[in-house]
């Protein structure tokens, strides 16, 4: 191929693209990258070809304080109402008051 650049531009649903007669699979696979194994039941249309991150447990956590209460309760508590969650919206009430910030 002459223009090795109109793949590139052009396509969006690949694991890893092999450009040039100077590259080839095995290099991916092996050496240079990640490989070109692309997800199960049509994932690669939302998500690159697997990688190593696509096996590690990923955990993550939350931790507020008394005081970052006043401004996160008060927001979650709004956006939660706006969005028809009222329960959510009162866990951010619960504590605004308990923590004297809501009265």
């Amino acid at each position: 191929t002459k223009n090795l650049k109109w793949f590139h531009e052009r396509l969006k649903n690949y694991g890893s693209l092999f450009i040039g007669e100077e590259t080839t699979v095995a290099y991916g696979d092996k050496c240079s990258g990640t490989n070109h194994i692309l997800p199960t039941k049509g994932a690669g249309r939302y998500t690159g070809g697997l990688f190593v991150g696509k096996f590690i447990k990923t955990l993550s956590f939350q931790r507020m304080t008394k005081e970052s209460t006043e401004l996160v309760g008060a927001a979650a508590a709004r956006l939660s109402r706006y969005e028809g969650m009222e329960a959510h919206a009162r866990t951010g009430d619960v504590r605004l008051k308990k923590y004297g910030f809501l009265k």
